[in-house]
C-alpha cells in the first residue's frame, strides 16, 4: 500500500510538471514545425520560378546553416519566461548569422520566433521598472533584424540603398507593432488586476468596518450587561447579608429584606429580557429598554434605600426642561447614576449618597451623583481591581455629546458629573 502510494504522489508531480511545460513549450515546437516546413519547401517555389533565386538549395551547405540556426532559436526561445530580455536579443541576432551564412530570403522565416519573443519581452517584464531595459532590448533587436535583412538583400544581388531600407521596413514590422500590440494587451491587464486588487481592497475594508461593527455591539452589550447586573446583584449582596444578621434576631427584617432581593431579582430579569429584546428586535429599541429616563431616578432612588443605601435626591429647576434631553442621552444619564450607585454600595458601604439633578443651565441639565467615604469595611472585601463601570459611563457620555466629570472628592469620597446637552 506505501508503495502505491508513493506512486499516486509521484504520478501527480509529474503530471503538474508536464501541465507547467506544455504552455512554455508549445510556442517554440510551432515556431520550429513552421519555420521548418517553409524552409523545406522554399527551394521548390524558388525552382518553379526562375526569376527568384534568393533561397538556397534543399540540402545545401546554406540550407543547413538556416535550418541549425532556426532550430537554436526555437530551442532558446523556451526560455523566453525566464529571461525574456537576453532571449529577444538572441533570436534576433539569428537573423544576422542567417544574413551572414548566405541564407537569402529565408531569413525572413527568422522573424517567427522574434515575434514571440517580442510578445513575452513586452508583456512579461515588469513595468515601469525595467522599461529602460525593454526599450533598449527592443531597439537592438529591431536594428540586428534590419542588419540580417539588409545582409540577406545584399548577398541576393539588391543595391545596398534597396537592402538597408528593406531592412528597416522588416525590423520596424517585426518590433514596433507586435510591441505595440503587447503593451495594449499589458495595459488591459494590468488594469484588470488593478480592478480586482481594488476590489479585494474594498472587501477588506467592508471586512474590517463589520468587526469593528462587531466589536463595538459587543462593547455595548457588555456594558448594558454590566449596568444591569452590577447594580441589582450589588443590591442583592447587601440584603442577603442583612438577612444573614436578621435571620436569629429580627425576622420580620430578615423577610422584609428577602422581598427586597425577590424585588431587585424580578427587576434585574425584566431589565435581561428587555435587553434580549432589543437584541432580537434592534427596531424597537424604546420598547425593550424599558423607557428609562431621568424621571424614572426616583424609583432607582428608592431600591437603592431599600437595599440598604443612604441616599438623598434632589431636583433643582422646572422638570420640563428634562424632558427637553433626547431618549438615548435620558437612558445614559439613568444608568450612570444607576453605575455610581451601585459603585458607592459596593466600594464605600454605609456612606451617604447626593444625587442632584440640575436644570436650571438654558442649554444643559447637570446630574451630580457624590457620596462620602466608606464607614465600614467589610472583612471579605476583595483586592480593588480595575472594573469597566467608569469606562463604560464614559463611553455613554461620548456617545450622546455629554460631558463626563468623575473622580474623588476632599474628604475621601468620590463624584462623579455628567453635564447633558439640553
Amino acid at each position: 500500500m506505501l508503495v502505491t502510494g508513493t506512486g499516486c504522489v509521484k504520478d501527480e508531480g509529474v503530471n503538474e510538471e508536464m501541465t507547467r511545460m506544455v504552455p512554455r513549450l508549445l510556442p517554440p515546437v510551432v515556431v520550429w514545425l513552421l519555420t521548418t516546413v517553409l524552409l523545406v519547401v522554399a527551394p521548390g517555389l524558388d525552382a518553379a520560378d526562375s526569376s527568384v533565386a534568393g533561397t538556397p538549395a534543399l540540402g545545401s551547405g546554406a540550407w543547413w546553416v538556416a535550418f541549425v540556426v532556426l532550430t537554436a532559436q526555437a530551442v532558446v526561445l523556451a526560455e523566453r519566461r525566464a529571461r525574456p530580455l537576453p532571449v529577444l536579443l538572441i533570436v534576433a541576432a539569428a537573423s544576422v548569422v542567417l544574413g551572414l551564412g548566405g541564407a537569402g530570403d529565408v531569413t525572413s522565416l527568422s522573424a517567427a520566433a522574434v515575434l514571440v519573443a517580442v510578445w513575452s519581452a513586452v508583456t512579461a517584464a515588469p513595468l515601469p521598472r525595467r522599461a529602460r531595459a525593454l526599450a533598449g532590448a527592443l531597439t537592438g533587436a529591431g536594428l540586428l533584424v534590419a542588419a540580417g535583412t539588409a545582409l540577406s538583400q545584399t548577398n541576393i544581388g539588391l543595391p545596398a540603398g534597396t537592402a538597408v531600407l528593406a531592412g528597416l521596413v522588416q525590423g520596424a514590422g517585426v518590433i514596433v507593432l507586435p510591441a505595440l500590440l503587447a503593451a495594449t494587451v499589458r495595459a488591459r491587464r494590468d488594469a484588470r488586476e488593478a480592478r480586482s486588487d481594488l476590489a479585494r481592497a474594498v472587501d477588506r475594508e467592508q471586512s474590517a468596518h463589520i468587526a469593528a461593527a462587531i466589536a463595538e455591539e459587543r462593547t455595548a452589550m457588555a456594558r448594558e450587561l454590566h449596568d444591569i447586573a452590577a447594580h441589582h446583584l450589588t443590591g442583592i449582596a447587601v440584603m442577603t447579608g442583612a438577612v444573614e444578621r436578621q435571620i436569629d434576631i429580627d425576622p420580620a427584617g430578615a423577610k422584609e429584606s428577602v422581598r427586597q432581593v425577590r424585588t431587585q431579582s424580578t427587576a434585574m430579569l425584566r431589565e435581561l429580557r428587555g435587553l434580549v429584546t432589543l437584541l432580537r428586535s434592534p427596531g424597537q429599541a424604546a420598547e425593550a429598554s424599558g423607557q428609562e429616563r431621568l424621571s424614572h431616578l426616583p424609583s432607582l432612588v428608592e431600591d437603592a434605600r431599600r437595599a440598604g443605601l443612604e441616599v438623598s435626591f434632589a431636583t433643582l429647576g422646572p422638570e420640563a426642561a428634562l424632558e427637553q434631553v433626547g431618549p438615548l442621552a435620558q437612558l445614559s444619564a439613568y444608568r450612570t447614576v444607576q453605575e455610581c450607585l451601585a459603585n458607592a454600595a459596593r466600594h464605600a458601604p454605609g456612606a451617604r449618597c447626593e444625587l442632584v439633578v440640575d436644570s436650571r443651565g438654558p442649554d444643559e441639565v447637570v446630574v451630580t451623583v457624590r457620596n462620602g467615604p466608606p464607614r465600614t469595611t467589610p472583612p471579605d472585601r476583595p483586592p480593588k481591581r480595575h472594573g469597566l463601570g467608569l469606562v463604560g459611563m464614559q463611553e455613554r457620555a461620548d456617545l450622546t455629546g455629554s460631558i463626563l466629570e468623575a473622580g474623588p472628592t476632599a474628604e475621601g469620597g468620590w463624584q462623579a458629573l455628567l453635564r447633558i446637552p439640553g
